[in-house]
């Protein structure tokens, strides 16, 4: 039978052991060794079967048990240790409390997906695991973050596969009641709510639930309440689900909804309020909606509002194609706002103007998310030196007139939380070689370039624990395949051939991640011998470990998996290669300890970062990628291998995979593969280790999440919040003012005249010239604007690269209300050199002076005889 009504019933601690609940309400535990530890103690079978989950574990230990465990004098000052470990932890000063220089109060960081642990399943891939990385890495350093993001009653699906190799999904509903989170509550103990407004008078109402991330709380918002109609309660159903204004809902709840829960957490706790809002990546861009309309219900217009919010925003793109962005139709956007449905105080035509794709190539009909978060933030970056580029190539149309590396958006790249990554027996080793506190600070604070204690470690320690991290992962994977197989409907009789799967002593490689055609799970398969003479050879053999999940619209990703799988089901090979279907945090634990080898090949550049490749090289596993992502910009030859590409413009993309898929099979055969075999007059394989030395000495330090939060609060946040500060309501009204009035101003910008003291076109390096340019400005005063001389290299179109920028000083009018501009031009590079004059707006509070995107340059007839060009 089945039952009308769930409760979850709760345990009842006995008093002595009161402080096990709190340790297992605070995500610590998922990164802190001693901790989980202590859990496992309280019952190892149950601790098992709970799949390390404490608040599963504490609902099923027996009564009993906990009353021995509160008579158990060892356990009880273990717990009282572990305990106050977690009080100092949370109370006590860390990184940025001791850091110089005036930092924000607090971050309110949005993300659609937070992936912190497996207990938590609100994660699809990488963005939610860098989210969750991004919180934790936060808390270790004692950055006062506020994570907001919404509590998914089925998360993402569960994958398993059909007898055929088909991607079956699965949605298990989530009882937030068995979840390690907590209601937020009201004074009076009634759940704090927010709420929206939708066309036709109903509303969409959300409970906040809290889960304590360390020392940073993560707000997480859920429509399934019962005053919502049935449709509004389906709206934080699944992560990444339904159509089109299914996710504009839930966008609008994580942006306005979440800027809604931060006050009232704020309200509830005395926890300062945030000076710095970061949205990470588009989804949230609806959050600088809210915070316009809270500064219009404080007295400024929209225009004033629009520069207060802009100047403490900071936007993170992750997406290095158009078509991952999410658009929707901008009549649907326009029917969610106005005075009949949310924020009916902003006018919904300047609310569209935010998202509207007003470059060439734009789609006029459409609202691009990206587009409003780069509008709505005033410091934009990219997540690798890479992507960066990538991304101001991709949005240079919001910047018209500037070359691309000029367009506002930096890079921070990457990074993951090495004490949720670093398997136990690799922290163990450090541990005996510079104590357990030395190393938990230089996995989580960082700071050194390069951890040269690893030399110190003997060959013979470093081979073992590889040796011994590849059988963990043998034992790992015989255990997944068998309850896949039975998945798929094979009897316990047909499955005796697992037993032999994997070998503890063989080259073993991994490859793991979403399933997006770019990620091009297949390209092994692209010459399906020489795969079956690398995995059969004789004396170098290889073994491929690979999982990963196609999103459920995805066919085609799904027709790749299904390729992967049959392939692998092959007798012939089936004990060399597997497929694990249900890719996520727990089997990646153990995935990226256990390979040797990491293998990345996407095409290039559509791989914005890439961290799985970083998780594993935190583990002593060596990288072999395409030089995209992360890779292209940490690649040396100590580290691993780059596979070559053919990434022209002109390349046939099926030529282009056989072309890659060749290189790659090139390296495994002539440098991969004979490297790990070798072996030195001592047995080992000497070059190997020291490749693994190497990777972990001089690419350990650099993939840290404790070095990317630390690059965003000294690079982005103190900056944003500095300028938060300066734009006070009296300097949002100036500044936006002073805008309206130079783009109405702009078009009688002009170059007139440039002339040089150059009278031939070559010259001597070390020569100065002196340049005298007369400009027309339109109305503006010399206080509006800066003219610059722009010079350096030029290729043969005359383009100019490597560009360095000196201002250039008003020197007084001309009878005609001209400005005379005069200053020196060094020429100190040979080869062909040229220069150009520009003006652009320039005010006190602008981050940048490409903000406006304006800017006016010489006509033809300006330049005859002005300029030198010299080659």
């Amino acid at each position: 039978m089945k039952a009308i009504r769930r409760f979850t019933v709760r345990p009842v601690l006995p008093e002595p052991l009161r402080p096990l609940s709190d340790l297992a309400r605070n995500l610590r535990w998922s990164w802190h060794a001693d901790t989980r530890d202590l859990f496992q103690s309280v019952d190892p079978e149950r601790w098992a079967a709970s799949e390390h989950d404490p608040v599963r574990l504490l609902g099923s230990v027996s009564a009993e048990r906990l009353a021995e465990l509160a008579e158990d004098s060892r356990f009880l000052r273990r717990l009282t240790e572990v305990a106050g470990d977690l009080a100092d932890y949370v109370g006590g000063d860390r990184w940025y409390q001791t850091h110089p220089g005036e930092l924000p109060a607090a971050v309110a960081y949005f993300s659609p997906e937070f992936g912190v642990t497996a207990a938590l399943p609100q994660y699809s891939g990488g963005l939610g695991i860098l989210a969750g990385d991004h919180l934790k890495s936060a808390s270790d350093l004692g950055v006062p973050l506020i994570g907001v993001g919404l509590l998914y009653r089925h998360g993402y699906f569960r994958q398993s596969l059909s007898r055929d190799g088909w991607q079956q999904e699965h949605y298990p509903v989530l009882d937030p009641n068995e979840l390690p989170v907590a209601l937020l509550r009201e004074e009076d103990g009634s759940p704090a709510q927010v709420s929206l407004a939708l066309p036709g008078g109903r509303s969409l109402r959300a409970r906040i639930w809290l889960a304590q991330v360390g020392r940073v709380p993560l707000l997480m918002l859920d429509s399934d309440v019962e005053e919502n109609d049935v449709g509004e309660r389906g709206v934080t159903d699944v992560l990444y689900g339904g159509g089109s204004e299914h996710r504009l809902l839930q966008e609008m709840l994580l942006g306005i909804g979440g800027v809604r829960a931060v006050r009232t957490y704020c309200r509830l706790t005395g926890h300062p309020e945030p000076e710095v809002f970061h949205t990470n990546e588009g989804h949230a861009g609806f959050l600088g909606l809210e915070r316009i309309a809270e500064l219009c219900d404080a007295g400024l217009d929209f225009d004033a509002g629009l520069e207060a919010v802009r100047a403490g925003t900071v936007f993170t793109t992750h997406t290095p194609v158009p078509a991952g962005i999410d658009r929707f139709d901008r009549e649907l956007v326009a029917t969610h706002f106005g005075p009949e449905a949310e924020l009916p105080r902003l006018d919904v035509g300047n609310i569209l103007r935010l998202g509207m794709e007003t470059y060439p190539g734009g789609e006029p009909n459409l609202f691009n998310m990206a587009v409003m978060g780069l509008r709505l933030g005033q410091r934009a970056n990219g997540v690798s030196l890479l992507h960066g580029q990538v991304s101001r190539e991709m949005f240079s149309g919001l910047w018209p007139g500037f070359d691309a590396e000029e367009v506002p958006i930096t890079s921070v790249t990457n990074g993951v939380h090495a004490p949720t990554w670093v398997a136990p027996e690799v922290f163990r080793l450090g541990a005996r070689q510079i104590g357990a506190q030395r190393t938990e600070d230089a996995l989580t604070v960082g700071g050194s370039d390069r951890w040269d204690a690893v030399a110190e470690i003997p060959d013979q320690d470093i081979w073992e624990l590889r040796r011994d991290l590849r059988e963990q992962l043998v034992v790992e994977v015989r255990e997944r395949l068998r309850v896949s197989w039975r998945q798929r409907g094979a009897g316990s009789a047909e499955l005796g051939w697992i037993d032999g799967v994997l070998d503890p002593d063989v080259l073993t490689i991994g490859f793991a991640r979403r399933v997006p055609s770019y990620k091009r799970l297949t390209l092994m398969l692209r010459d399906r011998d020489r795969l079956m003479d690398l995995l059969l050879h004789p004396d170098h053999p290889i073994q491929i470990v690979v999982a990963g999940k196609a999103h459920p619209a995805d066919d085609g990703g799904k027709r790749l998996v299904q390729e992967l799988v049959k392939f692998a089901d092959d007798p012939r090979v089936r004990h060399r290669i597997v497929f694990l279907p249900d890719y996520g945090m727990a089997m990646a634990q153990k995935l990226y300890p256990g390979c040797d080898i990491w293998l990345n090949n996407p095409l290039r550049p559509l791989e914005a970062c890439g961290t799985s490749g970083m998780k594993a090289a935190l583990n002593g596993c060596l990288n072999l990628s395409v030089l995209d992502g992360w890779w292209d910009e940490w690649f040396q030859p100590d580290f691993g291998w780059a596979i070559p590409t053919a990434d022209g413009t002109g390349t046939d993309p099926d030529h282009r995979d056989d072309v890659e898929a060749a290189a790659l099979y090139d390296l495994l055969e002539q440098r991969v593969t004979p490297r790990f075999y070798e072996r030195g007059q001592d047995g080992l394989p000497d070059r190997w280790i020291e490749m693994v030395r190497q990777t972990l000495t001089l690419l350990g330090p650099k993939v840290l999440a404790g070095r990317m939060v630390r690059e965003y609060v000294e690079r982005l946040y103190a900056p944003a919040a500095h300028a938060h500060r300066a734009m006070t309501p009296d300097a949002a009204r100036e500044l936006a003012a002073w805008k309206g009035r130079v783009r109405s101003a702009w078009h009688g910008v002009t170059v007139d005249h440039v002339e040089t003291s150059a009278a031939t076109a070559t010259a001597e390096l070390g020569t100065t010239l002196n340049l005298r340019v007369r400009v027309g400005l339109g109305g503006l005063a010399p206080d509006d604007v800066e003219v610059q001389v722009v010079s350096g290299r030029v290729d043969p179109e005359d383009r100019i690269g490597d560009a360095v920028t000196v201002p250039l000083k008003p020197a007084g009018s001309d009878a005609e209300g001209h400005w005379l501009y005069e200053g020196p031009l060094a020429l100190d590079r040979t080869g062909p050199y040229g220069y150009t004059v520009r003006i652009l707006p320039a005010h006190r509070l602008l981050a940048s002076g490409a903000e406006l995107g304006l800017v006016a340059v010489p006509s033809e007839d300006g330049v005859e005889g002005a300029g030198v060009l010299m080659r």
